[in-house]
């Protein structure tokens, strides 16, 4: 009897060393269903070796999940999303005509610029500048529509007419996509983009009718394909912008914003709002499928985080 209680003793005290090295003392585990899903993004980003950042917001009733939500990412071509949403929106204000015809030079054309590449010689309008800015991410026209309606500092002035105190832009394509840890030019948090996400899309900002063109615009985005929407049910309806920057000296950053419907759900209260932020340390110098992946990873949860409040 005293060998045996003394074998339990000592495994007593090896396990409660253990807890003890795991968890900080006094701090609750979180065992609820939401909970346990914020514990799986965080071992995807100890997985990842990288640094993620996630928030997901649903419409009807306000339920989140976040995992580092008020930590600063950098936009890289994300702010398409709400550069093309400003277009609409001083439009339909009577600020802008989107249908007056802009047109640019060779010397405004840089890389990933598809559209405005093609129509060189014949312009466009300036709700065809905003439509592929967020289809195909061309950066001639974004900086375009940028010069046009006030710079940077006009797209931050429309995020603090939102509500959003936290995004901002500072610069141009292509210098606002570095953004090495610590830089705050340039820079938003998950949960700062997912309300924004919500309020352009299903919100009061646009009319019916432009909510429903932005969402189809980013329906229609192919260059999410390998992120969130690829660990999404392929019956739910999707739209994404996303941003990539790859700098050699301080490592990739992959970013997916967006909203997703689970099949069958008309109601666009059920809808989910999304910012996803992954970050890597590890130097790149091309697009990477692993990084790429850690967010369709983080799309697998978000599903089933509709689970748990009853949208299927």
């Amino acid at each position: 009897m005293m060998q045996m209680d003394r074998r339990n003793l000592i495994l007593g005290s090896a396990a409660s060393a253990l807890a003890a090295a795991v968890l900080p003392a006094c701090v609750p585990i979180d065992t609820s269903r939401p909970g346990r899903l914020a514990a799986k993004l965080r071992i995807i980003e100890a997985a990842s070796g990288g640094a993620l950042g996630v928030s997901v917001r649903h419409i009807g009733t306000g339920q989140t999940l976040e995992y580092r939500a008020d930590q600063l990412f950098a936009h890289c071509s994300s702010f398409k999303m709400s550069l093309a949403a400003m277009v609409m929106k001083m439009g339909q204000d009577g600020q802008i005509d989107p249908s007056q015809r802009v047109r640019w030079t060779q010397s405004d054309l840089m890389a990933v610029s598809p559209f405005t590449t093609s129509r060189l010689d014949q312009g466009a309008t300036m709700l065809e500048l905003a439509e592929f800015t967020q289809k195909y991410s061309d950066n001639a026209a974004a900086n375009i529509l940028l010069g046009r309606l006030g710079g940077p500092a006009a797209l931050t002035r429309f995020w603090r007419s939102i509500g959003d105190e936290t995004s901002r832009l500072d610069r141009t394509e292509p210098s606002l996509n570095n953004v090495p840890p610590g830089e705050v030019r340039d820079t938003t948090t998950p949960h700062a983009m997912a309300m924004t996400v919500e309020k352009i899309l299903f919100g009061d900002v646009l009319s019916a009718q432009n909510r429903a063109l932005l969402q189809q615009w980013m329906v229609d985005t192919p260059t999410g394909a390998r992120r969130v929407r690829a660990g999404l049910p392929e019956s739910w309806r999707a739209g994404d912008k996303t941003g990539t920057s790859i700098v050699p000296t301080i490592g990739g950053i992959y970013v997916d914003i967006g909203f997703a419907s689970p099949a069958g759900v008309a109601d666009q209260r059920q809808a989910l709002t999304f910012a996803t932020y992954f970050r890597t340390i590890r130097p790149q110098t091309d697009m990477d499928p692993a990084s790429e992946d850690v967010l369709a990873q983080v799309g697998r949860v978000i599903a089933q985080f509709s689970e748990t409040i009853g949208v299927y």
